[in-house]
């Protein structure tokens, strides 16, 4: 890890994709708008998912998303890593390749000095060339906060994209990587986490969702998302409102870092918590088993968070073993869709 001269967790107010828009707020800003058709848009803002899909013939459809926020970690050039690695992730969701991708920067010049920003994108760049993605170009402006992203396109086979919305009675649910970024970053800020636990969920979040997806390619797979600001039950929220189905998760079997149980039970919850709360918890009904802080770990916002997949459950256990015999070790099967309540998920 690189020794920077300035925390830059203390330079923000918020931290990584816990920083995001209540999803509450969203909702209300994007419901109703008159949005542009085309005939060739096969994933757009009508429905929330990872990526929009434009299709350009009938082997090829772009990928497009971006991702943008301020540092979650103190070292720029983990912070550059991770934001690449988050950016990317949405096209691994949609069973895509990125291919280009473009800087998104806003840099306080008169509190930084500019060798932090380029730390933050040699970061960034580390992570594009390990994804095999060429930056094109980018944009930069002077801004209170740093914050540092990137917007990528990528290629998907047109019959191939995975969205949110086909998950089927019966699916197993599959997560990849532990739960707790959001609370984790939220000790780092306070001085609480020691190096080992830094160092740790730095690799884990700067880790690319890229051999997950690449494993997940050769199976029979209805649905995919990556877990990041609105955690793992505001994404499960997305995935089975209007699906006709319920889900059901196991809370003994999330991968999760055991510190964020122990910080959780201290009061470290991050803001983004409590704001995906209120706006899924209606959807969400608790066993009285499950502890207070295990629910707090289920809305925790997450940041480059693991891929959460739908897969067929007579390939659940085969898809399992394959993704930790490529060494995503802390994939779990989470939960299963099953036919009811509709629109329901039940946490036991």
């Amino acid at each position: 890890m690189i020794e920077s001269p300035v925390r830059l967790t203390q330079t923000v107010k918020g931290a990584g994709c816990a920083a995001k828009l209540p999803p509450g707020d969203l909702d209300r800003a994007l419901c109703g708008l008159d949005l542009p058709v085309d005939e060739n848009l096969i994933v757009g803002l009508e429905r929330a998912d990872d990526a929009g899909v434009y299709k350009i013939s009938d082997d090829l459809a772009l990928v497009q998303t971006l991702d943008f926020f301020p540092p979650m970690v103190d070292d720029p050039h983990a912070f550059g890593r991770i934001a690449a690695a988050n950016a990317l992730s949405d096209v691994y969701a949609m069973g895509g390749i990125p291919k280009t991708a473009m800087n998104i920067v806003a840099f306080p010049a008169s509190k930084l000095d500019l060798s932090v920003l380029r730390q933050v994108i040699e970061g960034g760049l580390a992570t594009l060339r390990e994804a095999g993605v060429v930056l094109v170009g980018g944009h930069t402006i002077d801004d209170p906060e740093l914050k540092y992203g990137l917007s990528v396109t990528g290629f998907v086979y047109p019959d191939k994209v995975l969205t949110k919305k086909k998950i089927r009675c019966g699916d197993k649910l599959i997560l990849t990587k532990p739960l707790g970024t959001g609370i984790v970053c939220t000790a780092i800020k306070a001085g609480f986490a020691d190096s080992r636990v830094v160092d740790r969920v730095i690799e884990n979040m700067a880790a690319l969702n890229r051999v997950a997806a690449e494993v997940m390619f050769d199976f029979n797979v209805s649905g995919c998302t990556d877990i990041t600001g609105f955690g793992l039950l505001g994404h499960l929220a997305e995935m089975v409102v209007d699906s006709g189905y319920g889900l059901r998760i196991d809370s003994t079997s999330l991968p999760h870092y055991p510190e964020a149980l122990e910080w959780a039970a201290m009061g470290l919850v991050p803001a983004g918590t409590y704001n995906n709360k209120q706006f899924r918890g209606p959807f969400v009904t608790f066993a009285d088993s499950v502890d207070q802080v295990v629910r707090d770990l289920c809305f925790d916002p997450q940041t480059s968070g693991g891929l959460l997949m739908a897969v067929a459950s007579e390939e659940a256990e085969e898809l399992l073993a394959a993704l930790r015999d490529r060494r995503v070790a802390a994939a779990s099967i989470i939960g299963e869709v099953v036919t009811g309540p509709r629109d329901t998920i039940i946490v036991q």
